[in-house]
């Protein structure tokens, strides 16, 4: 039998471990009956171990973006839950492998970013992370660690020499990040080859430096987790564990986390609040119990009274929903207001000022502009094209009237009493125009 195979084995041994009423540790039993365990090394122990020490953990980001994204937000919960009950998370930032570049999911080479990109993303996504997790006043705090601190100082042919001997060529080309790249015949530098080693050593320092056992990721880095949890067993004879949390799909079989206008941002400055909340209050319905498990942190008890809501009954169940994670990455006070701005444009019918607002030329607006281009500028289009799509389908409205004509040309004549002009995309995306 071939080590893909043990392996395979090995996850449906272990799903099956972690649904039996069997868990002790409150952190397993927790991200359990909330749903995020997909597969994990050895549940007994590591349950054992959660039960009776304090663990620490961790997932890794590259910093690729100056903001995670929705994909992220599993494993940040994870990263919550973990600390919620006790144990220590680490967050792992990739300041030394996004210079390398996941292969993980991609098609093509990511593009190399500079040192001081990358310094610079960093210090934006620890925002995020400032929401979730306490970094500082508990017995637990929370770690920000950077990769870059050994990986830089790595001599590279000591390294080949110490590390490298662990992985095969065979076993490495097995993988799926691998695979796919080269079935589609599209390159793979030997840069990102290294990527599944430094992730795998990333573990092992970890556990030296901070004795953090248990690494946690998506499904997609199931085989990259298993390599660090291995090189642990060879080089130094440690006892590590991985689980992962499953590839979050939609009810409708759609990849959870993109809308039209592109991927849902946890950074405000690039997906305010209003539309964060509109994300979440836009779930299908059959999403709705599964998301609140995940993506807040109301009670099970709170969670079993809205998922038996049908019919109608079930949008109130969504704006909780909504207004739960929202305030979560964004605060009560953008939470409450995004809430009160939907409210007033779709139940009081009433343009809000508080929607989300883009600054557009006077001296444009006087010359006026084509509403297709318009779609597009606001951003609730990513193409001329698909701006007069929109329109010809009866998607457009400017001040809730509905554009027929592509070429309609929009101008100062549109402002309302407050100076603005709400352009809407479909029925529940809308954008301010304001002049300057």
């Amino acid at each position: 039998m071939s080590l893909d195979s043990i392996l395979i084995a090995l996850n449906l041994i272990t799903y099956t471990i972690y649904i039996m009423p069997n868990i002790k540790s409150e952190f397993l039993k927790t991200i359990s009956e909330r749903g995020f365990i997909h597969q994990c090394t050895d549940m007994d122990v590591l349950d054992s171990n959660a039960n009776t020490q304090m663990l620490t953990a961790y997932v890794g980001y590259d910093a690729t973006a100056d903001s995670l994204h929705i994909g992220n937000l599993v494993s940040i919960m994870m990263l919550y839950w973990m600390q919620k009950t006790g144990h220590q998370p680490i967050v792992l930032m990739g300041g030394g492998t996004t210079k390398v570049g996941d292969p993980s999911g991609r098609d093509e080479t990511r593009r190399l970013l500079s040192d001081i990109q990358i310094n610079e993303n960093i210090t934006q996504i620890k925002k995020t992370f400032d929401n979730f997790l306490d970094f500082g006043s508990l017995n637990n705090k929370a770690l920000l660690v950077n990769n870059s601190d050994w990986l830089d100082e790595l001599k590279y042919i000591q390294f080949l020499r110490d590390v490298g001997q662990h992985f095969t060529i065979n076993r490495m080309l097995s993988f799926d990040s691998v695979k796919l790249r080269l079935g589609r015949e599209q390159p793979l530098t030997f840069l990102e080859f290294n990527y599944m080693i430094l992730q795998a050593y990333d573990f092992l320092e970890l556990a030296k430096r901070y004795n953090c056992s248990l690494q946690m990721g998506g499904s997609d880095q199931w085989g990259n987790i298993i390599n660090g949890v291995e090189l642990g067993r060879r080089f130094s004879n440690r006892s590590l564990y991985g689980l992962t949390s499953p590839l979050i799909t939609t009810s409708s079989g759609a990849k959870m986390g993109k809308t039209a206008s592109g991927a849902v941002w946890l950074n405000s400055e690039r997906f305010s609040p209003y539309d964060y909340w509109q994300f979440w209050r836009n779930t299908e319905d059959g999403d709705v119990a599964r998301f609140l498990k995940l993506f807040t942190t109301l009670p099970m008890n709170e969670i079993k009274k809205l998922e038996v809501l049908e019919g109608a009954e079930i949008n109130e169940a969504k704006k909780i929903l909504a207004t739960q994670a929202t305030q979560l990455i964004h605060g009560v006070e953008a939470a409450n207001t995004a809430a009160q701005t939907a409210h007033e444009t779709f139940e009081l019918d009433n343009s809000a000022v508080s929607l989300p607002t883009i600054d557009i030329s006077l001296k444009d607006l006087s010359s006026g502009i084509p509403v297709f281009s318009l779609l597009t500028t606001s951003g609730l289009t990513q193409s001329n094209s698909e701006s007069r799509r929109l329109i010809k389908g009866g998607g457009c409205r400017i001040n809730d009237s509905s554009i027929k004509d592509e070429m309609t040309i929009i101008g100062t004549e549109k402002l309302d009493k407050n100076g603005f002009i709400k352009i809407s995309a479909g029925k529940k995306r809308h954008i301010l125009i304001r002049p300057v």
